[in-house]
C-alpha cells in the first residue's frame, strides 16, 4: 500500500510517519496493517512537482499540511484551503479513488480566520466525495500534545513544557479554563485504524476516541510537579493515563544537557546508601554499597517489606524470626542475580563476603518516614557471651 502524507515534517505528520516506518520495517506490529507500506512524504520543502506523482500513485492520503499561527492572516486560506484544493485537483487528474483524510480542527465550528479556513478545507473534501465517489475522512481534532510538538505554535501544553523545563516564565491568564486534549500517540493509533478502513465515525466526521478534559491550572500544576520530582525523587502517578502522557511529553522537552541529575549519597566508613525514586503507593528504590567485610541491617519491621537484588559483588543475607534462634542464609552474587524478599517479622542483615564493594538495589514497600520508621534494631546473630573477668 502506498501512503501519501502531506505535512510530513509537522508535529502530527512526523509522529505518524515514524510509526508507519516502524510498521514497514517490522519494528512494530499492527493488528490491522501489514508491513507492505510505502510512504510518500510531502512538506513545504519538498519539490512541488512531486505532489502530482504522489497523488496519482497513492492508495491512501493523509492530508495533514496546514498552518495555525501564520505571519500573515492570508496564509490561513492559502494553505488550509488552497493547498487542499490543489491536492484534490491532482487526485482527480490522476483518476485516483484513494480515500482522503484531512486534519481539521474543533475551531472549524468558529468564525475566526483559522476556523473559517479549516471549514473551507472540509467543504472541499465533502464536495470532492460527492463529485468522485471517493471516501473522505474529516477529523476535527481538539488540542494535540506529545513529543515533537512546537512551543508557541502547536499547543499551550508544548509551550508550558518547554518553558518550565528550560526555567523560563509562563503566563496563565485563567487557570480555570478547561481544555480538551488528545495525545499524539492516541491520534496516530486512530489514523492507523483509518488507514486500515476502520475509522471512528461520529456522523459526518471522524473522531479520536480517547481525549482528556483538564483545566489549564491542573496542567501547569502537574508540569511543575514533574520538574520538582528531581528534588523530591517522587514519580508521578502513572496509573492516571493523562498524567502518564503529560509526563512523557514534559520529558521530551528537557534540554539535552539536562537529562541527568545528581542524587544525594549518604556515606560512612561502611559504604553508602542512595535513594533513587519515591512513589506515593509503590514504595521507594535505593542503591546500597557495602565495603568488604561490612554487615548492614540487623533490624526488623512490623509491616514494611523489602526486596534486595545484589548486582555486583558477593554476600550473604541472613534472616532470623523474631523470638526464634533459627537463622536462614541466602548467598547472593552479581554473577547470578536473584531477588530476595525481606518479609516482616524477620530480623535481617546483609554482609559483604567479597574483596570489593558489593552493590545492592533495594526496594522498600514504604517511603521512609522518620516519624513512623517501623524499623527495630535486633542482631540476627546474637553476640557470644563474654567470658567473666578474672
Amino acid at each position: 500500500m502506498k501512503v501519501l502524507v502531506t505535512g510530513a515534517n509537522g508535529f502530527l505528520g512526523r509522529n505518524l510517519c515514524a510509526q508507519l516506518d516502524n510498521i514497514r520495517q517490522g519494528k512494530a506490529r499492527h493488528a490491522l496493517l501489514s508491513s507492505d507500506l510505502e510512504v510518500f512524504r510531502f512538506d513545504v520543502d519538498t519539490d512541488p512537482d512531486l505532489l502530482e506523482r504522489y497523488a496519482k500513485e497513492a492508495d491512501f492520503v493523509f492530508h495533514l499540511a496546514g498552518v495555525n499561527r501564520p505571519k500573515e492572516e492570508s496564509e490561513f486560506m492559502r494553505v488550509n484551503r488552497d493547498l487542499t484544493r490543489r491536492l484534490l485537483d491532482l487526485l482527480k487528474k490522476g483518476n485516483s479513488r484513494a480515500p482522503v483524510m484531512i486534519s481539521s480542527s474543533i475551531q472549524a465550528a468558529l468564525d475566526n480566520p483559522y476556523g473559517l479556513s479549516k471549514r473551507a478545507g472540509e467543504q472541499l473534501l465533502f464536495d470532492y466525495a460527492e463529485q468522485t465517489g471517493s471516501g473522505v475522512l474529516v477529523y476535527r481534532f481538539p488540542n494535540l500534545f506529545g513529543k515533537w510538538s512546537r512551543p508557541n505554535y502547536n499547543s499551550a501544553v508544548a509551550t508550558f513544557c518547554h518553558h518550565i523545563a528550560a526555567d523560563q516564565p509562563i503566563q496563565v491568564n485563567d487557570p480555570a479554563v478547561v481544555l480538551t486534549l488528545a495525545y499524539v500517540d492516541d491520534v496516530v493509533e486512530e489514523l492507523l485504524r483509518a488507514l486500515a478502513g476502520c475509522p471512528t465515525k461520529d456522523g459526518d466526521y471522524c473522531t479520536v476516541p480517547v481525549t482528556h478534559r483538564v483545566t489549564l491550572g491542573e496542567i501547569v500544576r502537574l508540569i511543575r510537579s514533574f520538574k520538582e520530582s528531581r528534588q523530591t525523587k517522587e514519580v508521578p502517578d502513572l496509573s492516571d493515563p493523562f498524567t502518564a502522557k503529560l509526563y512523557a511529553t514534559y520529558l521530551s522537552f528537557l534540554p539535552a544537557d539536562r537529562f541527568s541529575y545528581p542524587l544525594k549519597m549518604n556515606t560512612d566508613p561502611r559504604g553508602s546508601f542512595t535513594e533513587i525514586i519515591r512513589t506515593a503507593d509503590r514504595g521507594q528504590f535505593s542503591v546500597n554499597i557495602s565495603k568488604p567485610g561490612i554487615t548492614k541491617g540487623n533490624h526488623w519491621h512490623h509491616t514494611k517489606n523489602e526486596k534486595f537484588l545484589v548486582v555486583s559483588g558477593t554476600g550473604v543475607i541472613r534472616f532470623r524470626p523474631v523470638g526464634s534462634d533459627e537463622i536462614t542464609e541466602y548467598f547472593v552474587s552479581g554473577e547470578e542475580m536473584q531477588v530476595v524478599d525481606i518479609p516482616p517479622g524477620y530480623t535481617h542483615s546483609i554482609e559483604n563476603l567479597g574483596t570489593g564493594d558489593m552493590v545492592t538495589v533495594m526496594w522498600c514497600s514504604e517511603c521512609f518516614d522518620p516519624d513512623r520508621p517501623d524499623t527495630y534494631f535486633l542482631p540476627v546473630q546474637p553476640e557470644p557471651p563474654k567470658e567473666p573477668q578474672q
